[in-house]
C-alpha cells in the first residue's frame, strides 16, 4: 500500500484550478477553493503560541494568527479536531533544538533571535482536510485524516494546519478524532527507531526479544502493541502501578523499577535481540551488557545529546560533537561484543501511518489515552505532562461541538461542487 502511494505521489500532475481524484474505483471531480476552506470565512485562526523560550508561562492564547495557505502543489490543508502532547513540546517550548530547527525551518533566518516566533507547538493531529494542493492525490477535501506534525513546522495546537501529502494518512475508521490524535507522533518514532535502526518489521521479529525500558509512555505502549502483532517476545521496564497497563497491552514479562536494581533483575534474564531505550540517562552503562553478543544484536537510544550539543555549542561544534560520540561508541561497542549501537529519531512518514491505521482498525493497536483536556486548558495539559510517569497520551481536544458542524456543512458544499462541476462537463460534451 505504501510504496503504492508513493509511486501515485511522484506520478502526479498539476490540472490547474480542477482536478480529479482517483480513489477506489471512482472518480472525483472538485474546485480547489482557498477562501472557503476554512468553516468561516477568516484571515485569522485560534492558536496557542509562544512568543519566547521558557516555562509553561510564555504559552498565550490568541485569535490573531494568520491561517496557513497552501503554498505547495503537494500540501493538505488539515482542520484540528484533537491534538496531543509530547514530552518533546515541553522541550521545545524551553528551546530545546532551537538552532537546528530555525536552520530547518528558513536558512535565512538562522541569526535573527526572534525569527521563529511566534512558534506554535503540537506534533500531533488529528482533523478534516480542507483544501489541497493541485498534485495531491491521495486526498480530497472532507477526509478525516491524522498525522505527526514535523518540530520545523507549526504545530498543530491551533485550528488549523498544512502538511505535505506524504506527512499525512486517512484515520483508522474505529477511531474518534481524540482517539487518533494519541498516536501518530509515538507511532513514526517508534516505527523508525524499530525498523530504521532496530533492524525490525513484521516478517523479522518473530520470536526476538526485545527490552523496552520506559515501556508505559506514549511510544513505549505503542512499541508494545507494535512488536506483539509482530510476534516478537516483549518485555518492559515501569512503576509497579503501571505493570497492569503493559502487560494489557501485550508485555509478556515486566520489571518493576521500583523493586530493585533494574540492571540486577534483567540480567537472570535471557540475553535481548533489541533494547529501545525511551529513558536515557545512564541506561546505556548497564544495557549493553544485557544483549546477545556478537549476534547482531542492536541497543537504540530515542535519547540522544545532537540537540542538546547544536544549543549550547553552535551548529558546527554541536553536531561535530554529536557526530564523534555516536561514532566512538558504535566503534566500541562493535570491538567488544559485536553490538550495534544505534541512534532513534522521530521521522514523519505519512504511508507509514496507513500500515498503522490497518492495524488499529483491526484491532491489533489501542489508542492509550491517559487524560484529556479543552483546547482552552493548554497549560493545565502542559502541567499534567511535566509531571512525569506518563501511562500513554494526554490529548486536547482542539474543535467543538459548533465548528463540528460547520464543518459537515463545508463537506456538503464541497461534494454539491463536485457533483454541479460533473453536471456541466457531461452537458458540454453532449452539445
Amino acid at each position: 500500500m505504501a510504496s503504492t502511494r508513493l509511486l501515485c505521489m511522484f506520478r502526479a500532475k498539476a490540472t490547474g484550478s480542477t482536478k480529479t481524484l482517483a480513489r477506489a474505483g471512482c472518480r472525483v471531480c472538485f474546485r480547489r477553493n482557498v477562501c472557503s476552506s476554512p468553516s468561516r470565512l477568516q484571515s485569522c485562526m485560534s492558536a496557542w503560541v509562544i512568543d519566547q523560550y521558557g516555562t509553561n508561562g510564555v504559552l498565550r492564547h490568541t485569535e490573531e494568527i494568520t491561517i496557513p495557505t497552501i503554498s505547495s502543489p503537494s500540501e493538505v490543508m488539515i482542520k484540528v479536531h484533537a491534538a496531543s502532547l509530547n514530552p518533546l513540546d515541553i522541550s521545545m517550548r524551553a528551546g530545546y533544538g532551537a538552532k537546528l530547527l530555525k536552520l530547518r525551518r528558513d536558512p535565512l533566518t538562522v541569526m535573527d533571535n526572534d525569527g521563529e516566533f511566534p512558534l506554535i507547538l503540537g506534533r500531533d493531529v488529528s482533523g478534516v482536510v480542507v483544501d489541497c494542493g493541485a498534485e495531491v492525490t491521495h486526498f480530497a477535501p472532507g477526509d478525516e485524516v491524522w498525522a505527526a506534525v514535523p518540530p520545523w513546522k507549526q504545530g498543530s495546537l491551533a485550528e488549523f494546519v498544512t502538511l505535505t501529502e506524504y506527512e499525512v494518512s486517512h484515520k483508522p475508521k474505529l477511531l474518534s478524532h481524540t482517539e487518533a490524535a494519541s498516536i501518530p507522533y509515538v507511532a513514526n518514532t517508534a516505527l523508525s527507531a524499530l525498523v530504521n535502526a532496530g533492524g525490525l518489521c513484521r516478517d523479522s521479529s518473530s520470536n526476538k526479544r526485545v527490552l523496552i525500558t520506559g515501556g508505559s509512555g506514549g511510544v513505549g505502549t505503542f512499541s508494545v502493541q507494535l512488536l506483539k502483532a509482530w510476534g516478537a517476545h516483549v518485555t518492559v521496564t515501569c512503576s509497579q502501578n503501571a505493570e497492569g497497563l503493559v502487560r494489557g497491552l501485550g508485555a509478556d514479562e515486566v520489571v518493576d523499577y521500583t523493586a530493585g536494581d533494574v540492571a540486577d533483575q534483567l540480567e537472570i534474564m535471557d540475553k535481548f535481540d533489541v533494547i529501545i531505550d525511551c529513558v536515557g540517562g545512564d541506561t546505556e552503562q548497564w544495557a549493553m551488557d544485557l544483549l546477545k553478543p556478537w549476534s547482531g544484536a542492536k541497543y537504540v537510544t530515542l535519547v540522544t545529546p545532537l540537540l542538546l550539543n547544536t544549543d549550547s555549542m553552535g551548529l558546527m561544534d554541536g553536531t561535530l560533537k554529536a557526530v564523534f560520540t555516536l561514532q566512538s561508541k558504535v566503534i566500541q561497542n562493535i570491538i567488544s561484543s559485536g553490538v550495534f549501537y544505534r541512534w532513534g529519531f522521530y521521522a514523519p512518514d505519512g504511508p507509514a501511518l496507513d500500515e498503522v491505521s490497518r492495524l488499529v482498525d483491526a484491532g491489533k493497536i489501542l489508542p492509550v489515552v491517559e487524560a484529556q483536556f479543552r483546547f482552552t486548558q493548554v497549560p493545565q495539559a502542559f502541567q499534567k505532562l511535566e509531571q512525569g510517569h506518563a501511562r500513554g497520551k494526554t490529548v486536547v481536544r482542539v474543535a467543538d461541538e459548533d465548528d463540528r458542524q460547520a464543518e459537515e456543512l463545508l463537506q456538503n458544499s464541497h461534494t454539491e461542487n463536485a457533483e454541479s462541476e460533473q453536471e456541466v462537463q457531461e452537458t458540454a460534451k453532449q452539445n
